[in-house]
């Protein structure tokens, strides 16, 4: 896969799983914390590891 492709798709998915990250956390707020946290626990850990691989390919374009 090119990296140009992957950069754009990790850049989605990464703003994706943010907005699942403030979605779960408004769900857990509004249900006043009696659902399980990780509904914005494990949104948030799949955006950061995106984030970061975005970053880490970035980061090889830009020396190439």
């Amino acid at each position: 896969m090119d990296k140009k492709v992957l950069k754009k798709i990790l850049f989605v998915l990464s703003i994706l799983f943010t907005i699942l990250t403030f979605v779960g956390a408004t769900y857990v707020f509004l249900n006043k914390g009696q659902v399980s946290a990780g509904y914005s626990a494990v949104p948030m850990l799949w955006a950061v590891l995106f984030t970061t691989t975005y970053n880490k390919v970035k980061k090889d374009l830009e020396r190439e």
